[in-house]
């Protein structure tokens, strides 16, 4: 599965966030994730996510 916005992969705890609200997967990275974070509610599995609370890519988006 992959990010809807940057298209990187996603790790397990980030395929498995969904809205609280609708129940459909949010199916975006932490990154992404970040940017929409205070205005989603969502259940996710803090069990699954890294230590670190990062993905395995750590290139920077770019928006220019």
């Amino acid at each position: 599965m992959r990010c809807l916005s940057c298209d990187c992969i996603l790790t397990d705890y980030e395929a498995t966030r969904k809205s609280a609200h609708t129940n459909q997967y949010v199916d975006l990275c932490n990154r992404c994730f970040s940017y929409v974070d205070e205005d989603l509610d969502v259940v996710d599995r803090p069990d699954l996510e890294h230590e670190d609370g990062e993905t395995e890519d750590e290139e920077p988006l770019d928006f220019s």
